[in-house]
């Protein structure tokens, strides 16, 4: 989607991203906007005044030198700061006062874009990157409905149906490509800075991501007990947390299984991408069916050097599963339109893709003026690509990078693999 061009379309971009944010969270009962203390997910009141602190951080602290508007808003919900198990102790504000803040901080934004006028380079940054944070938050948002077992989100469209499965490989090139972000007009953050070239070698990968039916396969087989089928990192976590099939699957009566849809228990849809999985329990799938995971740079190699897998035209819902026009993933031989010239299928939107590659710099990396948003995590996260159904269409990009630690199971996240 392009940026902005101007304040008044900034304006309005703005209140759309708070008004899908509110959308996300307003239908939650009282208790849920604390809900129980978990290691994954935040409290629903925390995680909206943290969304509205970055704003005003940025967008009138940092930018214009206002003071802040709240003076514990610091205290409170600055996430470099305030450890995330101490987030359900704060003296936060109640549901009311928490929308208030958010209200308050928004109403500011726009009267001093509206008093400058015109757009200069920090304020695209800064207003960009607030924008894109809240973004992001979003979709946490909905990860906190589905660990909770909460209903889907009233926003969300239903869920689609067709599409089927997409079988096969599709051959890839080597050679010397690039990766990362093309210096140019735009906004990019500072971990897709910039592209430089790396040596692939050629390579086979999947049409389409590991669907449901394909990982019951691995579990039915004993996949979960089969040391030899995971890494040691992956058999440690398996042992800590006696996993045994993936987060919100259980056995039916029949020896099959089910998956919970946000409160509901529905039957497996064997042509929906498996997803609630971590980057070990990817692995071990591969392991057991001869295949790996691609790295980022093959990842990106395959969506191709346009901006999207099918080119620089905007995403439509033709093209690809985003912005929750449904409230699950689709079939994975959906959305034909947005195949890339080599024939890969979703390789954005429906699901986060696990990759084989650790989150780290590329050359000649500099962080940005949000210096906590990368370079904390280079080391011990893993790189995902390619956005999910609840992911906003503005955010993506053939570049963009997610990263999470390897154990993750509540992001929506799925995989595909490579030919060994």
């Amino acid at each position: 989607m392009h940026e902005p061009r101007d304040v008044e379309e900034l304006i309005a971009t703005c209140r759309e991203a708070r008004a899908r944010t509110l959308a996300l969270v307003e239908d939650l009962a009282e208790r849920d906007w604390l809900g129980p203390r978990l290691a994954i997910v935040n409290p629903t009141r925390w995680e909206l005044g943290h969304v509205a602190w970055f704003q005003e951080k940025w967008c009138l602290r940092q930018l214009r030198g206002r003071p802040a508007l709240r003076a514990d808003a610091d205290a409170l919900y600055d996430s470099a700061a305030v450890l995330h198990d101490t987030r359900w102790d704060l003296a936060l504000p109640e549901r009311a006062g928490t929308l208030a803040y958010a209200e308050a901080v928004l109403a500011e934004v726009e009267r001093a874009l509206r008093r400058d006028g015109e757009l200069g380079a920090d304020a695209r940054y800064y207003h960009l990157l607030a924008l894109y944070h809240e973004d992001m938050h979003g979709e946490a948002f909905l990860y906190t409905r589905q660990t909770h077992a909460l209903d889907a989100p009233s926003c969300a469209g239903p869920a689609t149906t067709g599409g089927g499965a997409c079988p096969g490989d599709v051959e890839l090139p080597g050679g010397r490509v690039l990766l990362g972000a093309r210096r140019g007009p735009g906004f990019v953050f500072d971990n897709e800075q910039w592209a430089h070239e790396v040596e692939l070698a050629p390579f086979r990968m999947a049409r389409a991501c590991v669907t449901q039916a394909e990982f019951a396969a691995f579990v039915a087989d004993d996949g979960y007990a089969r040391d030899e089928l995971w890494t040691p990192a992956g058999r440690a976590w398996r042992r800590a947390h006696g996993a045994a099939h993936p987060l919100h699957w259980r056995r039916t009566a029949g020896g099959g299984f089910e998956r919970r849809r946000f409160r509901a228990w529905v039957a497996l849809e064997p042509h929906l991408p498996v997803h609630f999985v971590n980057a070990f329990e990817a692995e071990a799938w591969c392991a057991w069916a001869g295949r790996r995971l691609p790295s980022e740079a093959e990842w990106e190699h395959a969506a191709g050097p346009a901006r999207f897998p099918w080119g620089d035209e905007a995403p439509t819902r033709a093209h690809a599963a985003l912005d929750l026009t449904g409230f699950e993933p689709c079939e994975v031989g959906a959305h034909a339109a947005g195949d890339s010239p080599q024939g890969v299928r979703q390789l954005l939107g429906n699901v986060w893709e696990w990759t084989a590659s650790d989150f780290g710099p590329y050359p000649g990396f500099a962080p940005g003026p949000y210096r906590e948003y990368s370079a904390p995590w280079f080391g011990d996260h893993r790189v995902l690509r390619g956005g999910a159904f609840a992911t906003r269409a503005r955010l993506l990009r053939n570049t963009w990078r997610n990263f999470y630690t390897p154990d993750r199971r509540d992001v929506l996240a799925g995989f595909r693999s490579c030919a060994r």
